[in-house]
């Protein structure tokens, strides 16, 4: 086993495991244990009263933060010729089709988010053993197979995320950076939070919000109490 450095003992001795914290008192407390010399991400991991396998359980969906993620996400806006102009001036960074469909046949994948357009999936549907191992084939129910080009991509630069549970019944999903306040890390998250439990499917019985852990890039996690959002 691995021993623990200094610093990993110190940011360790700063938690009480007996104890589930306010999302406001875990944001605090991630910030305080974060000790790394770049701006990590803060990640939530919340584990549902979900079975994956049926359909009828399955929880996929997007939400905006409120604040961001502090990343700035690359958009490929994979267009015809007539929604490029759209498409550039709400801020993707690669615009186009042909050529860029070319480049991911070739390995090309250096994009966060692809958006596109309904008549444009047929031609995606050959790179989907390309594009779904990375997250990256445009779905509708996220929002990035659409006609309104413009909104999508500058919903994308404004902090939507999707979302999905994962085979374990854990919904992973980074909601920020350490070098946000405290405040703001504790309202992406309760947003988040907010709309997992809209989407609690009818067919889950039982408890539907069984944990959730809050961490930052290389820190312990913290486990916070969902009765407080």
């Amino acid at each position: 086993m691995a021993k623990l450095t200094k610093k990993q003992k110190e940011a360790l001795a700063k938690i009480d495991r007996d104890k589930l914290y306010s999302i406001n008192e875990g944001a605090a407390l991630v910030k305080d244990i974060t000790n790394v010399n770049f701006d990590a991400s803060v990640d939530l991991a919340v584990r549902l009263g979900v079975d994956p396998r049926k359909a009828n359980q399955m929880v996929r969906g997007v939400v905006t933060l409120p604040h961001g993620t502090g990343k700035d996400v690359k958009v490929l806006a994979l267009v015809t010729p007539d929604k490029e102009a759209e498409a550039t001036e709400a801020g993707a960074d690669y615009v186009g089709l042909d050529e860029y469909l070319d480049k991911i046949k070739g390995g090309w994948t250096d994009v966060d988010v692809i958006i596109t357009m309904p008549s444009v999936m047929g031609k995606l549907g050959p790179l989907g053993r390309i594009l779904g191992p990375r997250g990256l084939m445009p779905n509708p129910k996220t929002g990035t197979v659409t006609m309104d080009v413009a909104k999508a991509v500058s919903d994308v630069k404004a902090g939507k995320i999707d979302f999905k549970v994962d085979k374990t019944g854990i919904v992973h999903a980074a909601i920020g950076k350490v070098s946000f306040s405290a405040d703001k890390i504790a309202e992406n998250a309760k947003e988040l939070i907010d709309t997992l439990v809209k989407m609690k499917p009818a067919a889950a019985k039982g408890v539907y919000m069984k944990s959730v852990f809050m961490s930052s890039t290389m820190s312990p996690s913290v486990q916070l109490d969902p009765k407080t959002v």
